[in-house]
C-alpha cells in the first residue's frame, strides 16, 4: 500500500488485527467491476473505478461498521468482445472465483458479507455466488447491484441511460476529470426502444421488463448508448455523493438483520 493504513480497508490489516475485528463483526464488502469499452470518450476501467470508489466513500461514512476487499476488476463480458480491450471471464469461472473470496472471508468467521457490482452484466452471476455462499457457510452474504439512493431520473436529463452515458461520464468526470476525454464523447442510442424491450434505463418507463443482452455490437457503434456529451461533474459529485450516503446506510440496515437459527423440518 502506499499512505496510511486505513482502517476500512480489510487488506490493510495485519492477520492478529482481522482476527479481533471478527468479533466485531463489521460489514464485510467485495466490490466487483470489470474491464470493458466504454465509447471514444472513458477509459476501460469505468465499472471498476467506480464502484470501488463508491463502496470506499461509504465506509469513511462508517469506517468502523464495514471491511473493504480488494477489489475484482474483471467481469464477465463475452458480448463485449468486439471491442478491443476488454477482457472477459467465464461465467463459471467468476461464479467459482467469488464463492471462494466469500467463504474464504467466512471461515474467518464473518457473518456479514456484501458483494456491489458495477457491471451489469456480472449481476446473475454475482446474486447467485451470494446465495451459494449463504447456503455453503453460516454467513449472510447480500447482492446489490449498482448504487442506491441516487435518481437517474432527477439528476440526468438524458431519455435514455445505458452505457458510456450521461451519468457514468458525470461520476468520472467527479472523480477524475483529467482521465475522460470529453471532445471524443458522441451521443449514441442504437438500440431500439420498443413496447417491451430496450437497454438500460428509459425515462417514463425504468428498466425493460424482457431482459436480453445482444452481442454490443449489434447495438452499439462506439460502445455508448446515451448521450455522454451532456454529462458535467457537478452532476456526477450529486450522484456519488447521493448513492454513497445510501450504500452506507444499506449496509448500516443489513448488518442489523438478524441470522435466524436453521431448523431442518423433516
Amino acid at each position: 500500500m502506499r499512505g496510511a493504513r486505513l482502517p476500512y480497508r480489510y487488506d490493510h490489516h495485519t492477520w492478529p488485527e482481522l482476527r479481533d475485528l471478527v468479533e466485531k463483526q463489521p460489514v464485510v464488502v467485495l466490490p466487483v467491476g470489470s474491464t470493458e469499452d466504454h465509447g471514444h470518450h472513458l477509459p476501460l476501467d469505468v465499472d471498476t473505478f467506480v464502484v470501488s470508489c463508491l463502496c470506499e466513500a461509504a465506509a469513511k461514512l462508517i469506517p468502523d461498521e464495514v471491511l473493504i476487499l480488494p477489489k475484482l476488476p474483471y467481469g464477465f463480458e463475452d458480448h463485449h468482445m468486439d471491442f478491443p480491450g476488454t477482457i472477459t471471464i467465464r461465467d463459471n469461472h467468476l461464479l467459482d472465483f467469488v464463492v471462494d473470496i466469500t467463504t474464504s472471508v467466512a471461515h474467518h468467521g464473518f457473518r456479514k458479507i456484501l458483494i456491489v457490482n458495477g457491471h451489469g452484466s456480472n449481476a446473475p452471476i454475482l446474486e447467485l455466488a451470494a446465495r451459494r455462499t449463504v447456503v455453503e457457510t453460516e454467513a449472510h452474504c447480500g447482492f446489490l447491484n449498482g448504487g442506491v439512493g441516487a435518481s437517474v431520473e432527477e439528476i440526468g436529463e438524458s431519455d435514455v441511460m445505458s452505457h458510456a452515458d450521461e451519468i457514468e461520464t458525470s461520476v468520472y468526470l467527479h472523480l477524475n476529470e483529467s482521465a475522460v476525454q470529453l471532445e471524443k464523447a458522441v451521443p449514441e442510442v442504437k438500440a431500439p426502444v420498443t413496447k417491451f424491450y430496450w437497454r438500460g434505463w428509459v425515462r417514463g418507463k425504468g428498466s425493460a421488463p424482457l431482459k436480453m443482452m445482444d452481442h454490443w455490437s449489434r447495438i452499439s457503434e462506439t460502445g455508448v448508448i446515451g448521450d455522454p456529451t451532456v454529462a458535467t461533474a457537478e452532476k456526477g459529485e450529486r450522484f456519488f455523493r447521493e448513492a454513497a450516503t445510501g450504500l452506507a446506510e444499506l449496509i448500516q440496515e443489513y448488518r442489523a438483520i438478524p441470522i435466524e437459527q436453521r431448523v431442518d423440518r423433516h
